[in-house]
């Protein structure tokens, strides 16, 4: 296996997540907190369609006004209690994602304060301004939107599951026979994603290292009256970025 192979692999992913999360220890109070708060907003969602659909065969149907009312206010409040806790979950993964990231940076630019001279000759500027914000900064969606996000997810779909397997199992099972083929799916896309977004941040690498130089080094390009050249090849790295995110998109 190739080492691009292997820094694309499961296992290098695993480790670096694992890095990552040594970052959360000094927060880890807040990390729980956030599951928690997870836990609480997977429980919320499969509730207001079952207790709709309570209302609906119960007092609805038996016409009885107070106990609508009742079930009525009962779910207004869930709506409310739920907006309360995605508010909650939404400003505790953002900020904890922010800090982590704020603390992986600072130990990044004191690693690169130490670095030996011979490796800023052999690297290029732009590639490290790169790491030291875009790609670091993609690292709080692990926060935001990625571990608690899944874990909230599945939550929801245990509890959806419980709440289906209650109400008929026979409907419950034929609604998920299509769940492996969501998942190889979901896997497929996974892979090509992990791809072209890999082809993303080479792509923005080699846009701010070409920029970076370039305008350092402007007087050089205007000496030699190079801007033609240069503004060829700057169309040409400008185009591979365009074609890389589009990518992304479809």
């Amino acid at each position: 296996m190739n080492t691009k192979q292997n820094i694309s692999g499961n296992l290098f992913d695993f480790l670096v997540l694992k890095r990552i999360f040594q970052f959360v220890i000094p927060y880890k109070s807040k990390f729980y907190l956030l599951l928690f708060l997870t836990l609480l907003v997977g429980v919320s969602f499969p509730l207001l369609p079952y207790i709709i659909q309570k209302t609906i065969d119960g007092p609805i149907a038996t016409k009885n006004i107070p106990l609508i009312g009742k079930m009525l206010f009962l779910m207004i409040s869930l709506l409310l209690v739920r907006t309360l806790l995605q508010y909650s979950h939404a400003y505790l993964s953002g900020w904890l994602g922010q800090t982590v990231i704020k603390d992986i940076r600072i130990k990044l630019y004191k690693h690169i304060l130490q670095l030996k001279l011979r490796f800023y000759d052999k690297t290029p500027i732009g590639q490290l301004v790169t790491r030291n914000i875009s790609d670091i900064e993609s690292l709080s969606e692990i926060f935001t939107e990625g571990i608690a996000s899944i874990f909230g997810d599945i939550l929801q779909l245990i509890f959806i599951l419980i709440i289906m397997f209650a109400l008929d199992w026979r409907l419950a099972l034929i609604s998920i026979c299509t769940l492996p083929i969501l998942l190889y799916g979901t896997y497929i896309f996974k892979e090509k994603i992990k791809v072209a977004f890999n082809e993303v941040r080479t792509a923005v690498s080699k846009l701010n290292t070409f920029v970076q130089e370039h305008i350092s080094g402007m007087s050089i390009v205007q000496i030699f009256n190079a801007e033609k050249r240069e503004q060829e090849t700057f169309e040409q790295i400008n185009a591979s970025h365009t074609k890389a995110n589009i990518k992304t998109v479809m």
